[in-house]
């Protein structure tokens, strides 16, 4: 499939920014009095997010391009029957080369390969690259071409980030494709993310999610045993659920799963998030968490791809700040990655940012685990991120320069369109 032709960037990005102005999520004036743990709680968070919560399960953390890539090529090439890959962004780089090279050689050797490219998302994608993939027999479609959508279309874009290999092993998480998602994110210029790597009967709902998506883009049905192999024996002993939302579709699942675990947190919440820009409601949820003698610790990027999106955020840590909730900023690199953990029990790892573009606009994927033996796994991580970082306290806020309170007041406007 040829690659499809653009809008001129200028046009392109103003759509953009305008489209979102009037989505929001839906209100939520009043949340249930409810406790992480107690029997109530799964049966609510499945409802809400209209995704079950099932065992047997193992979930692997993997961080930054030096785990991250190595565990998902080694998954591609030992890839049977079919490999579906969905990705947001995908731009030049060593690492994207290797990618697509693994992906075309399984073609050849005969295994089904779908690779569904966000098209906008993947504007900077050297074409020799899908080129490579199509011609080695891999159907590439691209996600809401940028010239057959108008208005709010176009800016609804498939922010997910999906692999799934033989139906039984799964990634997900907040990484591109790129030469700045290389190394340990340590070191500038080199992003510090985190993925997931699940085996065992959550998988379907990986798939699930991307065949969704496939099927919009193309029209195709992907089906049968080579996509959802029966049966899925047990892998491990982690609960698992699958979170995707998809506001174009009517579905603010992630939104309100967020919020219920917020509200439920009886002990501690780490949140790391690059685009840290909540609603009311949210911060709502923080500030009762903190009456309810919950530490609250916020770890946000130091310096960011967007500086707007950094101002946006910033005018409202005052308010955080003074409830009790620490905030830290991200220091070595820049920090793209999006995960949360309540009471060392539940944690999440995925591609939502926490602004209203990824609850009210794009198509997103989480990945949520009931487990304490993970969440501490993410906590311990989260501590080590935070040694590399710099606190920001009420007095640091109170102080910040004339010139970052202009571009906080000048970010307000279009706040809830980031």
């Amino acid at each position: 499939m040829s690659r499809p032709r653009s809008l001129p960037l200028w046009l392109l990005v103003s759509v953009l920014l305008v489209t979102p102005a009037c989505a929001r999520v839906h209100p939520h004036i009043a949340l249930p009095a409810l406790a992480l743990g107690e029997p109530s709680f799964f049966p609510t968070l499945e409802a809400y997010a209209t995704a079950p919560i099932i065992g047997g399960n193992r979930a692997d953390v993997l961080l930054n391009g030096e785990q991250i890539f190595p565990a998902m090529l080694e998954a591609i090439r030992g890839a049977q029957h079919t490999i579906t890959y969905a990705q947001y962004f995908y731009e030049d780089g060593p690492i994207s080369r290797d990618l697509a090279e693994a992906l075309a050689e399984r073609a050849r050797a005969g295994v089904g390969v779908n690779v569904l490219l966000d098209a906008f998302g993947t504007l900077s994608m050297p074409k020799e690259y899908s080129d490579l993939m199509s011609r080695s027999g891999c159907h590439v479609a691209w996600f809401r071409p940028l010239t057959q959508y108008v208005f709010r279309r176009y800016s609804n874009r498939n922010h997910r980030r999906i692999l799934v290999i033989d139906g039984r092993i799964g990634f997900t998480g907040g990484s591109g494709v790129s030469r700045k998602w290389m190394g340990n994110g340590r070191t500038e210029h080199h992003w510090r993310d985190t993925d997931m790597r699940i085996q065992g009967p959550a998988v379907e709902y990986l798939q699930a999610a991307f065949v969704e998506n496939w099927l919009e883009a193309t029209g195709v049905v992907l089906g049968g045993e080579a996509y959802f192999p029966r049966p899925i024996p047990p892998s491990g002993e982690v609960y698992a659920q699958v979170v995707k939302s998809s506001p174009a579709a009517g579905s603010f699942a992630m939104y309100t799963t967020f919020l219920l675990a917020v509200n439920s947190a009886q002990r501690s919440i780490h949140i790391t998030n690059p685009y840290f820009v909540i609603d009311e409601g949210m911060r709502d949820a923080l500030r009762a968490a903190r009456r309810r003698n919950v530490r609250v610790m916020v770890l946000v990027p130091g310096a960011i791809d967007h500086n707007i999106v950094r101002q946006a955020s910033r005018r409202q840590f005052g308010e955080l700040l003074r409830a009790g909730v620490q905030i830290y900023e991200y220091a070595p690199a820049l920090l793209h990655s999006k995960t949360m953990v309540i009471d060392g029990v539940w944690a999440t790892v995925g591609s939502t940012n926490l602004d209203n573009r990824s609850f009210a606009v794009n198509d997103e994927l989480n990945v949520i685990v009931y487990n304490r033996g993970v969440a501490q796994r993410l906590e311990a991580v989260f501590a080590d991120d935070v040694a590399h970082s710099r606190q920001i306290t009420l007095e640091d806020w109170k102080k910040r320069g004339i010139t970052a309170k202009l571009l906080e007041t000048l970010a307000l406007p279009i706040r809830d369109l980031l």
